[in-house]
């Protein structure tokens, strides 16, 4: 298909514009016109982009791309590479941030909610404000089965701070470094908040409010965004896509 078409396509999907992110959300780079072969990841670098070459892709897309307001960057280093690698094979790169954490189909927290197995799911976090998480129930799930389940489904490198109820009624999700957020889960007072990374005096805040804390690492719990992207180009556009896992401990 045409570049434009898969641009129009993808930013009114992801409803681009309904968002105020620091992020420059669609086409980051520009590429050549027609694309046959995407490959999707997380995070924007010369590993994924060496990786994309190989496969003959004609457009990446990423979660995290390389635009953002808190840089400025100079077109050096390894800044530099990642740039001249796109731009002397012609590859189109696509970067969506907060749009493919809200998204209620493919986005990274609607797939986290639906891999927990909540119901009477909805959203659920307010941040820049928009609603970018969502919060569901169990019918008093045991708290160990959620931490197993997140460390089979999710990641097994899980941390888990196990200070809420034993049984677990309510839970929040929002994917990648959004460990403040805890306190709208306390506010509301959910049972579990789930997210990606932690900061150390997290710990202490949710052992005295009584809830249950889940970091489930940055990478892995927004991969799910990407690769539900990708399955619904492949069904809707009959293009070859393909994710590549490029493994972030963090």
């Amino acid at each position: 298909m045409k570049r434009n078409e898969l641009t129009h396509h993808l930013n009114n999907y992801l409803q681009v514009d309904d968002f105020k992110d620091y992020s420059s959300n669609g086409l980051q780079v520009e590429g050549k016109d027609e694309i046959n072969k995407i490959v999707t990841g997380v995070s924007a670098s010369v590993e994924l982009f060496e990786k994309a070459i190989e496969l003959k892709a004609d457009a990446i897309i990423v979660h995290h791309g390389i635009i953002w307001d808190f840089e400025h960057p100079i077109y050096q280093g390894s800044y530099k590479k990642r740039i001249k690698l796109l731009l002397e094979n012609d590859i189109n790169l696509y970067g969506y941030h907060l749009p493919l954490d809200a998204h209620k189909e493919v986005g990274n927290n609607a797939r986290l909610a639906q891999i927990l197995g909540l119901k009477n799911i909805e959203p659920f976090c307010e941040y820049n404000g928009q609603l970018i998480g969502f919060k569901g129930e169990y019918k008093l799930k045991q708290a160990e089965t959620v931490f197993d389940l997140v460390k089979n489904k999710i990641n097994a490198n899980t941390i888990i701070f196990p200070y809420g109820p034993d049984k677990i009624n309510t839970v929040g999700v929002v994917s990648g470094g959004a460990q403040k957020e805890v306190k709208q889960a306390v506010l509301q007072g959910l049972d579990l908040y789930l997210t990606g990374e932690v900061s150390e005096h997290i710990l202490h805040y949710v052992k005295e409010e009584g809830i249950h804390f889940i970091a489930a690492g940055h990478y892995a719990t927004e991969r799910f965004g990407v690769l539900a992207l990708g399955k619904h180009i492949k069904e809707k556009f009959n293009l070859d896509v393909e994710f590549v896992d490029i493994q972030n401990p963090v």
